[in-house]
């Protein structure tokens, strides 16, 4: 006679049902939260489009109901990203200078991403870097963050990235912390870099012209990125196609100063061309 031994196996089944049972709420809430972060993005890059938009387009461009988007243009606007009036809502900046860290970081999010990750390909382990901040910097941060590099942030917010690496060594240079942006600048920070000496840096823009080159808003901040493409062996261009055709306040250097600029996939085949006349070499993420 056969004995079958079943308690093992509804066990087993026991502990994958508890298991499934117990992760569920966790993996529906980050799909819930990823969800509403995409729209957040989409709502944001329909506005940079159009400069406002009622209700019901942001719905039916985004394909959720009216009621989903006025509870996600309440939280942007307490975000401080946009302003609602009745009916719609536009951004709570203008098209003539960066938008704060906030805005930006929701803006162009998986964009930023393929570029922070094609960028990390062209480090190779033990180079010591100099890694910007801003949002795109920060997505470069987060790809690097498990391997063996040295890197030089010049935001606290991309220090704060690689605090918890076992992996990363980790140096700050000094200097006077910029409010709300967490960017370090000034004389400190300068004479720092000047200092040392670095196989890259990953330099990030509000804006790239053929006329003007890379430019910065702040002047600080354009101070402390010429300084650094001066004691690297290479420069790394990190700009998604937003900031094509934009022109801050500060010049940083040319298009053809980095050996590479990154961009995304939405940048025009115009603007690649006429890229890739004057640059040393355009790579597509993604």
């Amino acid at each position: 006679m056969t004995i079958f031994c079943v308690n093992p196996i509804v066990n087993g089944v026991r502990k994958v049902f508890e298991l499934s049972y117990r992760t569920w709420p966790e993996r529906w809430q980050q799909e819930m939260t990823s969800a509403k972060q995409r729209r957040h993005q989409g709502v944001l890059e329909i506005l940079r489009e159009t400069g406002k938009a009622t209700v019901n387009e942001l719905g039916m461009r985004l394909g959720v109901t009216e009621m989903t988007i006025r509870r996600d243009l309440e939280m942007l606007e307490n975000d401080g990203v946009l302003q609602r009036f009745h009916g719609g809502a536009k951004l709570a900046f203008g098209s003539s200078y960066e938008p704060p860290f906030p805005v930006r970081e929701k803006i162009n999010a998986d964009r930023k991403r393929l570029i922070g990750e094609r960028v990390a390909s062209l480090i190779d382990d033990g180079d010591a870097i100099i890694l910007d901040g801003g949002s795109t910097g920060l997505a470069v941060a987060e790809v690097l963050v498990d391997r063996e590099v040295t890197v030089c942030p010049l935001s606290l917010r991309v220090a704060w990235a690689f605090a918890r690496s076992s992996t990363v060594n980790l140096i700050m240079p000094g200097g006077s912390v910029r409010p709300a942006e967490l960017s370090l600048s000034g004389a400190d920070t300068i004479d720092y870099l000047r200092g040392h000496h670095f196989d890259a840096y990953v330099m990030t823009a509000s804006g790239i012209s053929l006329q003007h080159g890379f430019t910065e808003w702040n002047a600080d901040d354009a101070a402390v990125k010429k300084a650094a493409v001066g004691v690297a062996d290479r420069v790394v261009a990190a700009v998604d196609s937003s900031k094509m055709n934009r022109v801050g306040f500060v010049k940083i250097c040319g298009i053809d100063v980095p050996a590479a600029i990154v961009t995304d996939a939405e940048m025009s085949a115009e603007d690649l061309n006429h890229l890739r006349n004057q640059a040393e070499d355009v790579i597509v993420a993604g």
